[in-house]
């Protein structure tokens, strides 16, 4: 009888362990926070100048011909909140605390070529993302893709009006348009027990946008304009509540 018993204890068990859900059900809601490693790769396009003096503005579209900018990686604390449709699907929240990441401009027709630390901005992404988590709520390890969209907005710019050449160029004022853009997204979830997870993942965030520059030129007025290029790749680790 005492055997009978402690098979049927341990069976029962058994079946808890192995059809008891971690997490990533049907109307589960997961909080998530952490940090995200923001790692923009930035194109500048031909930069073209504008002003009431055509001399001014030749000059600067001379100076400002094939240059290039750089874009800092930048390390920010990151929160989600996913809600689970079913067991496979759901849609992520995400928001970021805005990082301040240092803008170099290189100009290969100017005096002086090199210009670190010409600009700063902060970068705001938030977004939406739809998920398929691969595998059933019992699972432990759930990997996912995703596939979303975001608003990035640039605020907060602020140059270097030390450099001569940024002076010249960006005194006045310096703006990035806000954009949207595709998120590509896939990444795993580790479940601790049926509330605490551990989530990785890495995105993809092919960013386009146009910045102006406006300065004081030769003296007369000058608005520079060129689109940008943030093909931007996201790090990010979280834990994970569910409720």
């Amino acid at each position: 009888m005492h055997k009978l018993l402690n098979l049927s204890i341990v069976a029962g068990v058994t079946v808890l362990v192995s059809t008891g859900a971690f997490a990533q059900k049907a109307g589960d809601n997961i909080v998530s926070l952490g940090l995200a490693s923001i790692n923009p790769d930035a194109k500048l396009d031909t930069v073209t100048s504008k002003s009431a003096s055509a001399a001014s503005a030749a000059g600067f579209t001379a100076q400002l011909k094939g240059a290039t900018a750089n874009v800092g990686s930048q390390t920010a604390v990151s929160f989600s909140w996913l809600h689970m449709y079913s067991d496979n699907l759901g849609a992520e929240l995400g928001l970021g605390i805005p990082a301040e990441f240092t803008q170099d401009l290189n100009t290969p027709n100017g005096t002086v070529k090199t210009h670190p630390g010409a600009a700063k901005l902060k970068i705001l992404t938030p977004g939406v993302i739809a998920k398929y988590l691969f595998g059933a709520p019992k699972d432990q390890w759930r990997p996912y893709v995703g596939l979303g969209v975001t608003h990035v907005t640039f605020n907060d710019v602020k140059t270097n009006t030390a450099d001569a050449m940024v002076q010249q160029l960006a005194a006045t004022s310096a703006s990035f348009k806000s954009a949207w853009s595709p998120v590509y997204s896939a990444g795993v979830i580790y479940n601790i027990d049926d509330k605490w997870s551990i989530v990785g993942s890495v995105a993809y965030l092919p960013i386009k946008t146009s910045a102006t520059f406006v300065g004081p030129g030769g003296g007369v007025s000058v608005t520079s304009t060129g689109d940008v290029k943030l093909n931007t790749t996201d790090y990010v680790v979280r834990i994970g509540y569910r409720f």
